[in-house]
């Protein structure tokens, strides 16, 4: 009996607390209002930055699409970033009216082909928006941005939402998407903490953008080493859950569980790297975004975390009531089980309550397998490119 109470002790203390912080933030986000804020007549040049490896399905329409924005069109340029596009696609390129820039490496990453059209561009922009090669921006984006800028500002994340809900896959993570939005940026922003960033549909001061990604060495999750930079240094990151991107989302299981090991991997790796120095900073500046970001990337990944608590709390329950052990361990399981439930159900849109969504739900405890096989297999993942093939959805965006 006390070995089973150690036992219970110890993941009661673990998932309790990583229960505490989302119960902490998605509370917070339900009291997030968007300011709204205005460019005062001030228009900025912008460069919409679109790294892409071998995007040859998606990135024609997105380049039209990227143009179609409410905002002077002398003002901004949509760079196309080529690397390992099909000559047809290049050509087809090339007959836009954006800036087309070919770039090849050894080992293609991110970082290296935004570093490469940064060194390569020639007009002096205010602003840098950074995209994915599927992402399709609302035609106000620009215009919102734009106006975020005009105040002290040096990083805006905008609010990335999901352009296709064709699957039960595509329905989860489109929820994952918007569960993130509410604890990660909107709860965090209600508390006087930054935003986090996702790694596109986000925009940075160009000057400040262009020096900052020039010390970049990750492989793989950039935005998660340029954030803790920030971070470190006492800057503020915004959210702007007014200015949308359409993000296409995941269509097949095994694209699930890879996006996830690359995430994972990435976050751990980041963890592990800083998590000490956030501490010396917390302690001698009083540096509270920072160490939240180091500690927010250990925090296990919210599917696997719902999985973890009903099947545990379930669990030690029925064993308590089986073996008639203490009966105050069955009452620390069942609040953190509720104090769980009640995170996401805090956290999830109105709008995704409806007969899709309760069909996708078949899909979740195979998410939660695939999750745990991430997680088990993420060593080595941050030091590989893992590419996430994208293909063509815009149909649903007209009805957003």
């Amino acid at each position: 009996m006390l070995l089973l109470n150690i036992i219970q002790i110890i993941l009661l203390t673990l998932l309790g607390l990583a229960t505490l912080y989302i119960f902490v933030f998605s509370i917070a986000s339900l009291f997030y209002k968007q300011k709204t804020y205005a460019d005062n007549g001030n228009m900025k040049t912008i460069a919409v930055l679109v790294p892409g490896y071998k995007e040859d399905q998606v990135i024609i329409e997105v380049a039209k699409l990227a143009l179609k924005q409410d905002y002077d069109s002398t003002l901004f340029d949509v760079v196309i970033i080529a690397d390992s596009f099909k000559e047809e696609t290049l050509a087809a390129l090339k007959l836009l009216p954006i800036k087309l820039i070919e770039v090849s490496f050894d080992k293609s990453t991110k970082s290296k082909a935004l570093n490469k059209a940064m060194a390569t561009l020639d007009r002096a922009y205010d602003i840098a928006v950074v995209l994915d090669a599927d992402n399709v921006m609302a035609s106000d984006f620009l215009k919102k941005i734009n106006a975020v800028f005009e105040h002290d500002f040096i990083a805006v994340q905008g609010h990335r939402t999901a352009k296709n809900t064709n699957n039960s896959w595509a329905i989860l993570d489109a929820i994952s998407e918007e569960i993130n939005n509410n604890i990660f940026r909107k709860g965090h922003r209600v508390l006087g903490l930054s935003s986090a960033i996702i790694g596109s549909g986000m925009a940075f001061r160009y000057n400040y953008f262009k020096n900052l990604m020039s010390t970049v060495t990750a492989i793989g999750g950039f935005d998660k080493e340029i954030e803790l930079k920030m971070l470190k240094e006492g800057r503020k990151i915004v959210y702007l859950d007014d200015a949308i991107v359409f993000d296409e989302k995941i269509q097949k299981s095994e694209v699930f569980g890879n996006q996830r090991r690359r995430w994972l991997s990435a976050q751990f790796h980041y963890f592990r790297k800083d998590f000490l120095n956030a501490l010396k900073d917390l302690i001698l500046k009083g540096n509270v975004d920072y160490f939240d970001k180091a500690i927010q990337f250990i925090q296990p990944p919210r599917i696997l975390l719902l999985g973890s608590v009903i099947i545990f709390s379930a669990g030690f329950i029925l064993l308590n009531y089986v073996l008639e052990n203490e009966v105050q361990y069955s009452k620390y399981w069942l609040i953190v089980a509720i104090a769980c439930i009640f995170s996401f159900i805090f956290s999830v849109p109105r709008s995704f309550y409806n007969l899709k969504t309760l069909g996708a739900l078949v899909s979740l405890p195979k998410g939660m397998f695939m999750m745990l096989l991430s997680l088990l297999k993420i060593k080595g993942a941050n030091k590989t490119f893992i590419h996430t093939q994208h293909t063509s959805n815009t149909e649903e965006i007209s009805s957003k």
